[in-house]
């Protein structure tokens, strides 16, 4: 598989201060990999820069080849770019269903003049994402809690709802950040078996920020490892874990 997503010294400034400097990071297609650093060290901020909340003060970034720098979070979303966030971002009064077909509508769309006046299309659309939000949730063991509030979900299945939704748009590239936050054992260790579960279904390469070692870890192929806003350390789990330097990093010795 060739390489999906290139980021090559990329960075970012808030007026004196620097976010993020210098950060390359190489993914290919199909890949699982993490990227981690003590709090602070700027993994959101990157990843406000990959989805267009930021633009980059200097660097490139490229998905397939194509530049994403400059354009907006929609352009790049239709670009093939999901994500979901530390603090969950849902629909809270909307139904489980509704929250998934809002994606959708990404993918499967239909004029104004069709939707006011209700014409026969409009019913065919609606049948068509009904099926396909209902499809997905399935996938994710949640089409029982279909015409639930969003709200009325446990923790662990609003981080899935949030991952549903976002896969609901179809991309080639997932973001997660900090999946796993809040999460007890028991719901930790769902989300690994949905995350693995979400590249055998899906095929979508992932990319994400986690602070639970036992996760990352267990999942991911590769790490990238921030540290105040500079590249610390790259590899597999194995060697960037047992890295002196990132050792020192998160346990400040």
């Amino acid at each position: 598989m060739g390489v999906l997503l290139e980021v090559k010294n990329l960075g970012i400034s808030f007026g004196g201060l620097r976010a993020v400097d210098g950060l390359n990071m190489t993914i290919n297609e199909g890949a699982l990999v993490g990227l981690i650093g003590p709090n602070g060290a700027g993994k959101t901020t990157a990843f406000n820069m990959l989805t267009g909340v930021y633009r980059p003060t200097d660097g490139t970034i490229l998905l397939d080849g194509k530049s994403l720098v400059g354009k907006k979070p929609a352009e790049i979303c239709q670009e093939g770019v999901a994500r979901t966030f530390q603090n969950i971002r849902l629909f809270t009064q909307m139904s489980v269903l509704d929250n998934v077909k809002v994606a959708l509508h990404n993918s499967i769309r239909y004029n104004l003049a069709t939707s006011f006046l209700h014409l026969p299309s409009y019913f065919s659309k609606e049948k068509e994402m009904d099926e396909e939000a209902l499809k997905i949730l399935k996938i994710f063991e949640l089409d029982t809690y279909a015409d639930t509030n969003a709200s009325n979900l446990p923790y662990g299945k609003q981080r899935k709802l949030e991952i549903a939704r976002a896969l609901a748009t179809n991309p080639k590239l997932l973001l997660l950040d900090e999946p796993a936050a809040g999460m007890n054992p028991n719901e930790t260790k769902e989300l690994m078996e949905t995350i693995e579960l979400i590249r055998k279904e899906f095929k979508v390469t992932i990319l994400l920020i986690e602070h639970d070692m036992k996760l990352v870890s267990g999942i991911c192929e590769y790490l990238y490892v921030l540290n105040f806003g500079t590249e610390l350390a790259h590899g597999t789990p194995a060697e960037v874990l047992n890295d002196p330097k990132v050792v020192k990093a998160y346990l400040g010795e």
